[in-house]
């Protein structure tokens, strides 16, 4: 992992908000999966979430943040956004959608905020690393902070 350098969006917004946050970048490590990214970062796979954006049957888009090492629980997270069923974005819609491609999603500065939520487990930390809205690119801050950035609601969405 090299010092990060470069500011993202994500951070650039994080910082007019001022938001305090830590950046990691790990984008020479050839890295793709996210347990394989928290191990490059030496961080708690548990701690760092990935972002998935889906599409209800009602048409209506949200995004679920869940951690790297465990899995969207599609029944769930439809009933905790009250939709009979969801399903994953295709990665060829997701840059049009949200600004950002497949890998470098960010909860932080899509296009349009969508409905959020975190699964509980992030409760359990005082912050999470979550992308920061390029591939190589990770940031972490306290749901607090985040929250002042988009709004959300934990529940338990994973499998």
């Amino acid at each position: 992992m090299k010092k990060n350098t470069e500011k993202t969006n994500v951070m650039r917004l994080l910082d007019q908000k001022k938001i305090d946050y830590t950046s990691y970048c790990y984008i020479d490590s050839g890295v793709t999966s996210g347990i394989d990214v928290a191990a490059v970062l030496s961080q708690n796979p548990d701690q760092v979430f990935k972002t998935l954006v889906t599409i209800g049957s009602s048409k209506n888009h949200y995004v679920f943040m869940v951690p790297v090492n465990r899995e969207l629980d599609l029944k769930k997270a439809a009933a905790t956004v009250g939709e009979k069923s969801i399903s994953m974005v295709k990665s060829k819609d997701l840059l049009a959608l949200t600004g950002y491609v497949h890998g470098g999603c960010s909860p932080v500065g899509m296009k349009k905020q969508f409905r959020t939520v975190i699964d509980a487990s992030a409760a359990s930390f005082p912050s999470i690393i979550f992308s920061g809205g390029k591939i190589g690119y990770q940031v972490e801050a306290s749901l607090e902070d985040l929250n002042s950035m988009i709004r959300f609601c934990l529940a338990d969405i994973t499998v």
